[in-house]
């Protein structure tokens, strides 16, 4: 309480000095409300805190979500970094601050991470919600979904960039939070974060947050944010030899005076924390506890073609349709019919064709699956093999990925069925009831197309 009304005063003096002295002083940024938090990030502890649990105005903070959902998409093999995005007239029209993507402009995704990461571009941060999910709305699900499963339990976002939109809110313990997640969850893609300027492939763009890192000791990240409604935000997080600290602070007056505080909060925090720590990482986001709907482990199990008719030695496409009675076998059958080819994978994050594409999401529309009751892979004639073609948050994209895989490797992996297995990490994608030596050659097959590829055997 203290501290809060020497900031009272403090804010009405700088108001009465930036009078004096003829200068406007931004009223949004003085009445935009205060609250910070200091946490040591090897375990979690909060040291210091001021209204971290009121709703504020996050900003590009925001973004931090947003970075956080590219780096697992891109983990988790549901779009690649390589993918050149078409910005759509949405993305291309946010206000600043922005890239100046224009429509229909063809950029890589990495390329949008970094504008997002460093110079906290709108534009980018839009773009790469709709290259994941389809739309910004979609994506804006998505984060809300990852931040429950994060354990943000006061945060809801509305938009990928954090321009102020009402119900777009969060806390300071959310994004303190958030940042401690970055950190360890994606530490190949945290050092993103410390760049003071990087490549984003047109030129080079200087990072938002350049001054905090130059002149703070250690200091390694993450991210601003500024907003009239917001004021002027920070998230950072720093190093001194064993211990690592992040300080959160909502509602700054200034790019300096909040850099001033944050600096203080954090020394404060290196000061506090032991020297010595055991390190506990947090747990990634458990999607199947945060979404009461995925409840139980699930199955396809459906064969990749239709079994041919007595008599007959090949499955002929015009005369085998009438014989599937099942939706994906379908979809596999007209794809086939369409392209009048075996289709070629060349990469696992590579689009379809539109065609391919409007059948595979017609095929995974929303439906009931059984329960699965297979517990472990068992088959017979030696066939109690399988492969492992990636680990994906949600089951849509597990059974994507199967289906593609599927259509790239028709051959291989002829006779095996398809099973999306709920496990605690994630959704599994498997083809089980395989041979050994059919797991090994379609595995081999798929890692030379640059498809994630594992073999399981019967233990």
């Amino acid at each position: 309480m203290r501290r809060q009304q020497k900031r009272s005063i403090s804010i009405w003096l700088w108001v009465c000095v930036g009078f004096w002295m003829g200068v406007v002083v931004p009223l949004s940024a003085i009445s935009a409300p205060y609250a910070d938090m200091v946490m040591d990030a090897r375990t979690g502890k909060v040291l210091s805190s001021e209204n971290a649990d009121t709703r504020l105005h996050p900003a590009s903070l925001t973004k931090m979500m947003t970075l956080y959902i590219a780096f697992e998409a891109i983990e988790n093999g549901e779009i690649s970094a390589n993918k050149k995005v078409r910005i759509s007239r949405k993305a291309a029209s946010e206000p600043p601050s922005k890239l100046g993507l224009r429509e229909g402009q063809r950029i890589e995704l990495r390329y949008l991470i970094r504008a997002a990461a460093v110079k906290s571009a709108n534009d980018a941060a839009t773009a790469i919600g709709e290259a994941i999910e389809g739309s910004e709305a979609a994506f804006a699900r998505r984060m809300n979904r990852t931040a429950k499963a994060l354990g943000m339990t006061r945060t809801t976002f509305k938009n990928a960039h954090g321009l102020t939109e009402k119900g777009h809110l969060s806390t300071a313990r959310d994004m303190t939070i958030l940042g401690r997640h970055l950190f360890y969850d994606y530490p190949d893609y945290y050092h993103l974060f410390s760049r003071v300027n990087i490549d984003v492939g047109s030129r080079v763009v200087p990072n938002t947050n350049r001054r905090f890192l130059n002149n703070f000791k250690g200091a390694d990240g993450i991210k601003t944010g500024y907003t009239n409604a917001a004021g002027f935000n920070l998230v950072a997080s720093a190093e001194r030899g064993n211990e690592r600290i992040i300080a959160t602070v909502f509602g700054g007056r200034s790019t300096k005076t909040r850099n001033d505080q944050v600096a203080k909060l954090l020394n404060y925090g290196f000061k506090k924390a032991p020297s010595k720590a055991t390190i506990i990482k947090p747990n990634k986001p458990n999607y199947a506890s945060a979404n009461k709907i995925i409840n139980t482990k699930l199955a396809v199990s459906t064969s990749l073609r239709p079994k041919a008719r007595p008599n007959d030695k090949s499955v002929q496409t015009d005369t085998k349709l009438a014989a599937l009675d099942l939706k994906t076998d379908l979809a596999v059958a007209l794809t086939l019919a369409h392209l009048n080819t075996t289709p070629v994978l060349s990469d696992q994050n590579e689009p379809l064709s539109t065609a391919e594409e409007k059948i595979i999401d017609a095929t995974l529309e929303p439906k009931s699956l059984m329960p699965e009751v297979v517990t472990r892979i068992s088959a017979s004639g030696g066939r109690d093999w399988a492969i492992n073609v990636g680990l994906f948050t949600t089951q849509y994209a597990a059974e994507k990925m199967l289906l593609k895989t599927a259509l790239a490797e028709m051959s291989t992996l002829d006779g095996s069925l398809r099973k999306v297995v709920n496990s605690k990490k994630g959704f599994e994608a498997n083809f089980v009831g395989l041979s050994e030596e059919a797991a090994e050659r379609a595995c081999q097959r798929l890692l030379a197309k640059n498809v994630e590829c594992e073999t399981l055997g019967p233990s």
